[in-house]
């Protein structure tokens, strides 16, 4: 599947619709997610769920590898993945389109696979919220890795909404899949550390000012120096020449004064 990049067009207006259509795709393939695990909910009650969910230590927990983002305990619990998929798939998905596709994979998985090594033996372990901590951990730290504007906003978006999952990755709340959560948020991070240079940086708007002022100047590196360091002496203009002197100075003696030589 091809997703289009920030540098497939030219022109300011294209390029502002290529990013209108991204962001657009970005959010409905997180709502088709959102609901593929409705629809996965609603159809629960037919069938066995342990089957299809993480078991640690266990060779039949391995299926659950694959299966257990897919299910959920409580409509409560799938309304809180939800919002946190459409939100953080739509923010990853728009900003990163080629990275977030491949690291969905190693997010998947990686959530899976540290519950199963992680996890006491004879738990059940399911929901998408492995895949959550992935997408923000991912996010956040390639706005540190790649630090342009766009990727930092991107991660100071991330950590305002959900910065809180910095702390679910540990052990806090009976019940709670912490090992799904670590687990997505290393691979998350690893993913960033893989594929921070997937996408290329958003176009910089350019503004008329520039190119004036590089048309004048010779261009914007003459400019910044000229700026920031000062001319050599011998390019800087006389002022003010001070006048040549017009006749030699005097030397004039000094006289002793004269004493009286009256008497008191």
């Amino acid at each position: 599947m091809h997703l289009p990049g920030h540098d497939d067009t030219s022109s300011p207006s294209d390029q502002r619709s290529a990013d209108r259509r991204l962001w657009l795709r970005a959010f409905n393939l997180s709502l088709a997610f959102v609901l593929l695990l409705t629809a996965v909910f609603s159809a629960q009650g037919s069938f066995e769920l342990r089957p299809w969910t993480v078991q640690p230590w266990s060779m039949t927990g391995w299926l659950g590898l694959l299966t257990a983002p897919l299910l959920h305990g409580s409509f409560e619990h799938l309304a809180t993945n939800a919002i946190s998929l459409l939100m953080l798939g739509t923010l990853a998905g728009g900003m990163y389109p080629r990275a977030t596709l491949r690291a969905l994979p190693l997010i998947w998985l990686g959530s899976g696979l540290a519950a199963w090594l992680l996890g006491e033996a004879g738990s059940h372990h399911l929901g998408a919220s492995g895949l959550t901590h992935g997408l923000m951990f991912m996010v956040f730290v390639l706005g540190l890795l790649r630090r342009d504007r766009p990727a930092v906003a991107a991660a100071m978006i991330a950590f305002l909404l959900y910065g809180g999952m910095l702390l679910t990755i540990l052990p806090r709340e009976p019940g709670v899949s912490w090992q799904a959560h670590l687990g997505g948020a290393i691979g998350g991070v690893i993913a960033a550390a893989m594929l921070r240079r997937h996408d290329p940086p958003l176009a910089r708007k350019r503004y008329s000012w520039e190119d004036e002022d590089e048309d004048e100047d010779g261009g914007a590196g003459e400019r910044d120096r000229g700026e920031l360091e000062p001319p050599p002496p011998q390019d800087v203009p006389v002022l003010w020449d001070r006048p040549a002197p017009t006749q030699q100075g005097q030397v004039l003696p000094f006289r002793a004064p004269r004493r009286s030589d009256g008497a008191d």
